[in-house]
C-alpha cells in the first residue's frame, strides 16, 4: 500500500516556508513604529513640540517614509518627570511595540529611558537631554545622541570666558543632572584657562525663585557669571537678572539653551548675550537655509536648536534603516549605519563618535533682536570624553 507522507511533508514545508515569507514581507511592509516621549506639558512643552516637528519635517521630506518604510507614531508625554520615567517608557515598548524610542528633553528623564533601552534592547535616540552618563557610563550598542553631551557647550563657554579675560566666576543652575554637569564642564575649561570659579549656586526643578541668589551675587561682585537654566525657567531668570541690574556690571554668560526658544519672551533682558551651542541663526549655509525655510512653511515659526536635534534624529534613523535595507528588526545592521553615518545637519555635517554622541562644531553667539547669532567658532570638531564608556 502506497502512502503520501512524503508529499504530506513537502506540503507541510511549503506551506511553513510560504507562512515564513509572507510574514517577513509583512515585517518588511509594515510601518516603523517611533515612540516620541517628549514633554508636551510643563517648563519644556515648547521644546518637545520643536524637537517631534523637526523630526516629522524630515520624514515629510522624504515622502513619509524612510528607506521605504513609512512611519507610524505614538506619544506620550514625559511630563519632564523622573519618577514616571521608567512607566510612560514602558508604556510604549510593552503596550505600543515600538521598534524606535525618540526621547527626551530633560536629563532625569532620559536616563530612566535609557536604563529601561539598555535593558530592554530597544534602539533609543536622544534628541535633546546632555546627561553625560547617556554616552559616558550608561552607553550602549542601541543608544544614540543626535544634540549633544552636557560637557560639550559648558567646557567651550569656560574656554571663551576665559579668552575674554575674566578671572572669578559665579555659576548657577537647576539642581539637577544636565544642570550640575553643565556647571562641572564649564568649571574645567574655565579654570583650565587659568580662571577661578568661586561658588556654585544651584536650587531645585523647576523652582524660579531667584531673588535671594541674585543678591548674594551682587554682594560677591564677580567678573561674570555663567547660568543655565532652559524653557520658562531661561525667560524669568534673564528677566530677574535684568531687573536686578546685574546685566549692566556682570555679564552674564551659559551655554545655548539659555537664550534658545526664549529670546522673544526675554525681550531687551538678553540682549547681547553671549552663549555657546553648536548651533546657530545665521549659520547661512545652503543646507540650513533650506532647513529653515521648510521648517518655517510647514510650521509658521522659525527654527530653533531643537527642531534641529529632532530632524537629526530623523536623519540618524534613516541611516540605519537604509543599510538594513529597511529591516527595523536587522538591529545591527541598523545600528551599523547610524554609527558609520555622516549626518548632514542643519548645523553643519558631524560623524558620531564611538560612544554615539556626536562630534561636531561649537559656535560662539550673541543674541541680536529675536536670533543668537554666529560669532564664530568656539571649538571644532568637539569629542564628548564619554567618561565611563565601555563599548
Amino acid at each position: 500500500m502506497q502512502t503520501n507522507f512524503p508529499l504530506t511533508r513537502l506540503a507541510v514545508a511549503v506551506t511553513a516556508a510560504t507562512v515564513f515569507l509572507a510574514g517577513h514581507v509583512n515585517a518588511q511592509t509594515a510601518p516603523v513604529k517611533v515612540g516620541l516621549m517628549l514633554p508636551a506639558t510643563g517648563t519644556y512643552a515648547s521644546l518637545g513640540t520643536m524637537i517631534e516637528n523637526g523630526f516629522k519635517l524630515y520624514v515629510s521630506e522624504q515622502g513619509g517614509k524612510l528607506a521605504g518604510r513609512e512611519i507610524q507614531y505614538f506619544k506620550v508625554d514625559d511630563e519632564s518627570d523622573p519618577s514616571k520615567a521608567s512607566d510612560n517608557v514602558n508604556k510604549l515598548i510593552k503596550r505600543d511595540q515600538v521598534d524606535v524610542l525618540v526621547g527626551t528633553v530633560h536629563s532625569g528623564v532620559a536616563l530612566g529611558m535609557a536604563k529601561v533601552a539598555k535593558e530592554t534592547g530597544t534602539l533609543l535616540i536622544v534628541p535633546n537631554a546632555g546627561a553625560n552618563a547617556i554616552t559616558g557610563a550608561m552607553c550602549a550598542k542601541n543608544i544614540f545622541r543626535s544634540s549633544f553631551s552636557s560637557w560639550q557647550s559648558g567646557f567651550a563657554m569656560g574656554k571663551v570666558a576665559a579668552e575674554r579675560g575674566h578671572k572669578k566666576i559665579v555659576t548657577i543652575t537647576w539642581n539637577y543632572a544636565f544642570g550640575n554637569e553643565s556647571v562641572q564642564a564649564f568649571v574645567e575649561g574655565f579654570e583650565k584657562a587659568g580662571g577661578k570659579v568661586t561658588q556654585n549656586m544651584t536650587l531645585p526643578f523647576p523652582n524660579v525663585e531667584f531673588q535671594a541668589l541674585l543678591t548674594q551675587i551682587a554682594a560677591q561682585k564677580p567678573d561674570a557669571v555663567y547660568a543655565f537654566f532652559a524653557g520658562g525657567g531661561a525667560v524669568k531668570f534673564v528677566k530677574d537678572y535684568a531687573a536686578a541690574g546685574l546685566n549692566k556690571t556682570i555679564p552674564l554668560y551659559g551655554p545655548g539653551f539659555l537664550t534658545d526658544g526664549t529670546l522673544e519672551a526675554q525681550g531687551d533682558a538678553a540682549q547681547g548675550m553671549f552663549t555657546t551651542l553648536h548651533y546657530a541663526d545665521n549659520l547661512n549655509t545652503p543646507r540650513d537655509n533650506a532647513f529653515r525655510l521648510s521648517f518655517a512653511k510647514a510650521y509658521k515659526v522659525n527654527a530653533d536648536v531643537y527642531a534641529v536635534q529632532g530632524y537629526d534624529a530623523a536623519q540618524m534613523l534613516a541611516a540605519g534603516l537604509k543599510a538594513a535595507s529597511g529591516d527595523i528588526k536587522n538591529k545591527d545592521k541598523v545600528i551599523a549605519g547610524m554609527e558609520a553615518a555622516q549626518i548632514d545637519s542643519p548645523r553643519g555635517k558631524f560623524t558620531l563618535s564611538a560612544a554615539h554622541n556626536p562630534v561636531q562644531d561649537i559656535y560662539l553667539r550673541q543674541v541680536k533682536a529675536n536670533n543668537n547669532e554666529l560669532r564664530g567658532v568656539a571649538i571644532k570638531a568637539l569629542a564628548d570624553p564619554a567618561k565611563g564608556c565601555r563599548l
